[in-house]
């Protein structure tokens, strides 16, 4: 699994022109799946954002995570975080998980992120065409990849 995690002041998912999800200080979450991702990709992802320290405290230092803040969240699918761009000019798609393998990796990601949060987390919809809007707070950006923990 692979995420962009973006500390975000507000962000929104927009379907068909009806805003389906909106949230104030928090992340908003792309996610990728691959075929060879596993239950324990999904424990292990969770419990890393809700603790990541990318928030600021009181002197201004990134010190706090999601937990401290209280922050929400908002997780989307977005299987082009596994492009290869290795040949030609037309990204293959190749290593993303098919629906059948990412759509229950997907649900039970935001399950999990629910339960380390203590929390609903927001969600646009798999596989639907999305509007993102966001306000990133720093900008603070963030890949973590489940398959390259150091």
């Amino acid at each position: 699994m692979k995420v962009v995690l973006q500390r975000v002041l507000k962000s929104s998912v927009t379907i068909e022109g009806e805003i389906v999800a909106s949230i104030d200080n928090g992340i908003m979450v792309l996610l990728g799946i691959v075929d060879d991702d596993k239950q324990e990709d999904v424990k292990w992802l969770s419990n890393k954002i809700a603790n990541m320290r990318i928030f600021n405290d009181d002197n201004g230092v990134m010190n706090k995570s999601l937990l401290d803040v209280d922050g929400e969240v908002i997780v989307v699918s977005q299987f082009t975080l596994h492009a290869s761009t290795k040949k030609g000019n037309r990204p293959s798609y190749i290593k993303a998980a098919k629906p059948d393998v990412a759509i229950p990796l997907y649900e039970s990601f935001v399950k999990q992120l629910e339960v380390d949060l203590g929390k609903q987390v927001q969600t646009g919809v798999f596989g639907a065409n999305m509007q993102l809007a966001l306000v990133n707070d720093g900008p603070v950006t963030i890949i973590i990849d489940s398959k390259n923990k150091e």
